[in-house]
């Protein structure tokens, strides 16, 4: 596999997750009735759009195709937060299951960064984003444990 492949393949997989949270940010701005709630989650959005555009650019800049398309376990985590908060507490639902993609796309961030075989450009790309991702993953896990003790 050579460098453009290498970074190609690092960065897609980030991107798919991240296009994953967007997509259900999206959806769980609308859900909830909280109107703080669903700011947040629009904000949070766009930070996933601007992480999925900037990993898509540096795919492009390394020669490769950006990923177009979220996971496959990024569409049942998202229909299992639909089940959630359908039958429970809407906001608490959402927030446990947006928290839970916070998880899955810091664990992917810190896996790329630890494999050796990760590029340096894609590993540049990573640790300036880097940042962003703990900063969302944070907030999601602060308003989850908040939900949770004053319920």
């Amino acid at each position: 596999m050579n460098n453009q492949t290498k970074i190609a393949h690092s960065l897609n997989d980030l991107i798919e997750i991240a296009r994953d949270g967007k997509g259900f940010y999206d959806e769980a701005a609308q859900k909830v009735k909280d109107a703080e709630l669903s700011a947040l989650f629009v904000r949070i959005a766009g930070v996933k759009a601007d992480i999925v555009d900037s990993l898509s650019s540096a795919v492009v800049a390394a020669g490769g195709k950006p990923a177009e398309h979220g996971t496959f376990v990024g569409s049942m985590q998202q229909f299992y937060g639909k089940v959630r908060a359908t039958l429970g507490d809407t906001q608490y639902g959402y927030v446990a299951e947006l928290e839970e993609s916070e998880d899955r796309l810091l664990k992917a961030f810190n896996e790329t960064l630890a494999d050796a075989d990760t590029p340096a450009p894609a590993r540049a790309e990573v640790e300036r984003l880097l940042p962003q991702v703990r900063e969302c993953h944070k907030v999601m896990s602060v308003r989850k444990h908040a939900l949770k003790a004053a319920s």
